[in-house]
């Protein structure tokens, strides 16, 4: 075990004093350093003050973020047993970490916890004769796009590379749930791992109920043929305001006629060359290609002031989409974001958003890297599921934002 030793000298006297534990016999720094855990050697304790401490607890989102009084970077899935049942023997909150990126409100309900940094369990295992990825619970979806792909298979969702995958986001709309095929997890009352007792609160949290039910170290998955013989086609264009009412039109016609193949993004920002707002716009199709051009023939007409179609393979799809954003959007930056799910395509809605993000460009100019972003999904998938299948409670949702 590596304790990380660039604490202040303030911060380390008040560590080994109790005053940042108050409440922990002994203090959380006694609890977690004492040579009877025998911690693995690779697994690390930092606290605050320390450069170690904040490269693994920073969030992308600090909008309703936790806090936390140390964190411990487990090497194995024993340690991560160790360090759940040390923080039961003290009553001290904890909550698994992996790419931070969680905008949850409720995160923020714990406070002065112990954070349990999964990112060293980070292999990644594809069976390609039985369709099934293995992961452990630090992974994110940027590490499985390439080995799934080159096993002739494909994911269910289009995600965010940051995202770890035992987690469930939102947008995923339970798919990830429902292909779930096993799981392991630490024993809360002992040092065991394996896999976990199935009470109906067990079952629904990893069917997608929450992420705060306990810490999934390694969950297999049952992945999905390649479609379109994993190749997609993406298309990005750049629309000025003026075309922003018949662009926000043909989203709304989308309602009751989209394709199960197609994917849109939309993002409202500001132009600082142009001094203007304008939406930026991603359409992806996995389907062939002309019938693909079909569907953004209207786009065009819309006279968008940059335009890019290509057609690519799916593991290069975050790399290529809306000139890579979807890799650019996660880098290790601090933005408060605020998300919200919605059961129906509305025009003049979009309009009115547009109007007031317009506006406040005007009245506040500091704020002009802030953005709304609307991403639609095809439902039939979702639709296909049973409802008493997953525990995704938003399956009537058409759109994100």
């Amino acid at each position: 075990m590596f304790l990380d030793k660039r604490f202040t000298t303030a911060a380390l006297g008040a560590l080994l004093s109790g005053k940042l534990t108050t409440g922990y016999p002994g203090g959380l720094c006694s609890a977690l350093t004492r040579p009877s855990n025998d911690w693995d050697a690779q697994t690390t304790v930092a606290f605050p003050n320390s450069a170690a401490f904040e490269d693994v607890t920073e969030r992308w989102n600090s909008n309703h973020e936790p806090t936390y009084s140390a964190v411990i970077s487990p090497a194995t899935e024993g340690d991560v047993a160790k360090a759940v049942k040390i923080a039961n023997s003290i009553n001290l909150p904890f909550l698994g970490i992996g790419g931070r990126h969680s905008s949850t409100v409720t995160l923020g309900d714990l406070q002065e916890g112990l954070a349990i940094d999964l990112s060293k369990l980070n292999s990644v295992q594809v069976d390609a004769e039985n369709g099934t990825l293995t992961i452990r619970g630090g992974v994110r979806f940027g590490d499985i796009t390439d080995p799934v792909y080159e096993a002739g298979y494909q994911m269910r969702s289009c995600p965010d590379w940051i995202l770890c995958l035992p987690w469930h986001d939102r947008r995923n709309r339970g798919w990830w749930s429902r292909t779930l095929a096993g799981c392991r997890r630490p024993d809360y009352r002992q040092t065991h791992v394996g896999p976990p007792k199935l009470t109906p609160g067990v079952i629904w949290a990893i069917r997608g109920a929450a992420p705060n039910f306990g810490i999934i170290t390694s969950a297999t998955y049952q992945l999905a043929p390649q479609l379109n013989k994993g190749q997609v086609l993406s298309a990005d264009f750049v629309l000025p305001a003026s075309s922003s009412v018949p662009y926000f039109d043909l989203l709304e016609s989308l309602s009751n006629t989209m394709p199960a193949e197609l994917s849109t993004i939309s993002i409202m920002v500001y132009n600082d060359t142009m001094g203007a707002p304008q939406i930026l716009v991603g359409w992806v199709y996995i389907g062939p290609k002309d019938e693909g051009r079909e569907l953004i023939a209207p786009i065009l007409d819309l006279n968008p002031t940059y335009t890019s179609i290509s057609t690519v393979a799916y593991n290069e799809l975050n790399k290529v989409a809306l000139r890579g954003l979807g890799t650019a959007i996660c880098s290790p930056t601090v933005a408060n974001g605020y998300a919200a799910n919605f059961r129906n395509l509305s025009s003049s809605t979009y309009q009115e958003v547009f109007q007031t993000l317009s506006d406040f460009y005007i009245d506040h100019p500091g704020g002009r890297s802030s953005s709304v972003e609307i991403e639609i999904f095809s439902p039939q998938a979702v639709e296909a599921v049973a409802v008493d299948a997953t525990a995704y409670p938003w399956r009537e949702s058409k759109g994100y934002a």
